[in-house]
């Protein structure tokens, strides 16, 4: 069965390891383990019922222990894993990865890639067409100088399958430096000319850390509601990661505020039903059908 109300679609859990996590800073807050037991009491006091774990490493091992934690505590509603996409035999490890019924899709950091280009690799392309073709999602990480590409990326990707596309933290917008164009440009250009949807999450660690405010963010995440709709967007914590600028509460009291003007069903599009309508195992797992 699935979960009913509430979720944060996007948070992480990790095994710390430098030589895995390349990207935490080793004197950071983040430099430790993070489980299921750290988040819950967070995660009810902020009135959520469950979440979604994406993937914080490029391993399909870390996969499969997100899959195991997910089938641990079923609050864990899903898991956005990582493969190889770009391997020549990547469809046969999306199946097989699949074969788990909290698998609701996958995620790389393209963010991370040297190439300005990745996203139009033909065969990082291909491995996507693969996700979309077996009605799984991907979430996408990317920062904002890369949008400028996100649109020949997506006209070569969303010609196949059920799934969908989930922009993550809203394409990481320089809030620290308070850039607006492009970004702002691109990113309704993108809402307007594509059905992908973005999440609400990741923003708050996009400003300055040490010193930011809510008003820094909330232009931001006004723009987002302005262009993708209430229909489109879907709340993130982006736990623990968050933690570098601010606490749960913090995170969820800003999504709040942003989105307190909404109807109570565009509010609840928001907090959960977007996500699963964007994760369509997740809605099969709340109407209790089998998953494919």
């Amino acid at each position: 069965m699935g979960i009913d109300g509430r979720i944060d679609a996007h948070q992480h859990f990790w095994r710390y390891a430098p030589e895995d996590h390349a990207w935490i800073d080793p004197a950071s807050v983040l430099a430790r383990d993070y489980g299921p037991q750290d988040l819950e009491k967070a995660l009810r006091a902020a009135g959520l019922a469950g979440s979604i774990a994406v993937q914080a490493r490029e391993s399909e091992e870390e996969t499969l222990w997100l899959l195991e934690l997910a089938q641990t505590h079923p609050w864990i509603a899903g898991v956005i894993g990582w493969t190889d996409l770009t391997a020549d035999r990547a469809a046969n490890r999306i199946a097989a990865l699949a074969a788990a019924p909290k698998l609701l899709g996958f995620r790389h950091f393209v963010q991370a890639e040297p190439d300005p280009l990745y996203l139009l690799r033909a065969d990082f392309q291909r491995g996507i067409g693969a996700v979309l073709a077996a009605g799984l999602t991907y979430d996408l990480l990317i920062r904002a100088p890369q949008l400028e590409h996100l649109p020949a990326f997506l006209d070569a990707v969303l010609t196949v399958g059920e799934g969908a596309i989930v922009i993550d933290h809203g394409a990481k917008p320089a809030i620290a430096e308070a850039e607006w164009e492009p970004w702002a440009g691109r990113i309704a250009a993108v809402a307007r000319d594509y059905p992908v949807f973005c999440k609400l999450s990741g923003l708050v660690t996009e400003a300055c850390h040490a010193d930011w405010s809510e008003r820094d963010v909330l232009r931001y995440m006004d723009h987002l509601l302005d262009r993708f709709g209430a229909d489109r967007l879907i709340f993130g914590s982006d736990w623990p990661v968050c933690q570098l600028a601010a606490p749960y509460a913090r995170v969820h009291a800003l999504v709040e505020q942003a989105v307190a003007q909404l109807s109570a069903e565009e509010q609840a599009a928001i907090w959960g039903g977007n996500a699963r309508r964007a994760y369509r195992r997740l809605a099969l797992q709340d109407q209790g059908e089998a998953v494919p």
